[in-house]
């Protein structure tokens, strides 16, 4: 199953590691630690505006567009 993560980008869902919601994790030191040890991995912003979530995969960082509730709601992702 894939999942549309913004603009013209499908992932599939067997790739997602998580979905993160801005507003919980913009703040958070972890998350900034996250990134800094990820860095090598390219962060692809595909809002045109503000994103409202982040979609972590092995190979990609996406900043997406798509509200949290709205991914909940379209695809049920199997934890691994």
């Amino acid at each position: 199953m894939y999942l549309h993560v913004g603009e013209d980008v499908m992932v599939r869902t067997d790739e997602i590691i998580a979905i993160l919601d801005k507003g919980s994790v913009i703040d958070s030191a972890i998350f900034q630690e996250f990134l800094q040890k990820n860095e090598k991995k390219k962060m692809l912003n595909l809002s045109k505006g503000d994103f409202k979530s982040i979609v972590i995969t092995d190979h990609q960082h996406y900043l997406s567009p798509l509200v949290l509730r709205y991914t909940r709601k379209t695809t049920k992702l199997r934890e691994k």
